[in-house]
C-alpha cells in the first residue's frame, strides 16, 4: 500500500508540474506575442513616415518644358526629350478635338503644372486646356500640342504635313504658327492610318 500510495502521489506531483509548464508555456508566448505586436506597430509606422517622405517631393513635379529644335531651316516646338510637337488644324481655339484612336496616334503633350518656357519660346504664349479625362494638355499660342507616335526619337518628324483623322498636322514655329512646309499626305484619312513623310 505504501509503494502504491507512493506511485500515486508522484503521478499527481508529475501532473501539477506538467500542467504548470503548459501554463508558463502559454504565458510565455502571450508575452512574446504581446511584445511582437508592440515592435510591428513602430515598424509599420515608420514605414507609413518613409512612404509620405517619398512621395511628396513627386506632388511637386514642375511643368512639362517646351523647347525648340532646327531641321531644314525651320526652327520648330519641341516637348520633353526634345520630341517634335504639332497642332492640328482640326481643334477649334483652344479645345483639342483629338480623343480615342487619335489621341492614341497622337499623344497630347500633359503636364502636371505649369508648363515651362525653354530657350527661343515665349512663356507668355504657353498656357494649358483641360482635357474630357481631366488631364491638362499644354497650349501654345491658343493651339493644343501633340506629338505623333511615329516620332521615337528627337529631331524626327515623320508627323509633317499628315493629314490622318481628317485635317493637316503641322510642326508649329516659335511665334506660334504652323509649319506648312515639307511632309505629304497620303491617303486614308479617316483610318488615321496616313502619315506625312516629314523632312526626311
Amino acid at each position: 500500500m505504501t509503494n502504491l500510495g507512493t506511485a500515486r502521489l508522484r503521478v499527481a506531483v508529475l501532473a501539477a508540474l506538467a500542467t504548470s509548464a503548459l501554463v508558463l508555456a502559454a504565458c510565455g508566448s502571450s508575452s512574446s506575442s504581446s511584445t511582437s505586436s508592440a515592435t510591428a506597430a513602430p515598424a509599420a509606422s515608420s514605414s507609413t513616415s518613409s512612404t509620405s517622405a517619398t512621395t511628396t517631393p513627386a506632388a511637386a513635379v514642375s511643368g512639362t518644358t517646351i523647347g525648340t529644335a532646327t531641321a531644314h531651316g525651320h526652327t520648330y516646338l519641341t516637348g520633353e526629350s526634345g520630341r517634335s510637337v504639332y497642332l492640328w488644324v482640326a481643334d477649334k481655339g483652344n479645345t483639342s478635338s483629338c480623343s480615342g484612336a487619335c489621341a492614341q496616334a497622337w499623344p497630347p503633350v500633359t503636364t502636371k503644372g505649369k508648363p515651362t518656357a525653354g530657350a527661343g519660346v515665349t512663356a507668355a504664349d504657353l498656357g494649358t486646356t483641360t482635357r474630357s479625362d481631366g488631364s491638362e494638355q499644354v497650349t501654345y499660342n491658343g493651339h493644343p500640342l501633340y506629338y505623333f507616335v511615329a516620332d521615337k526619337t528627337a529631331g524626327s518628324t515623320a508627323g509633317q504635313g499628315s493629314d490622318s483623322f481628317g485635317a493637316k498636322w503641322w510642326l508649329v514655329d516659335p511665334s506660334g504658327s504652323a509649319i506648312t512646309t515639307g511632309g505629304s499626305s497620303s491617303g486614308g484619312a479617316s483610318t488615321g492610318s496616313s502619315s506625312g513623310s516629314g523632312w526626311g
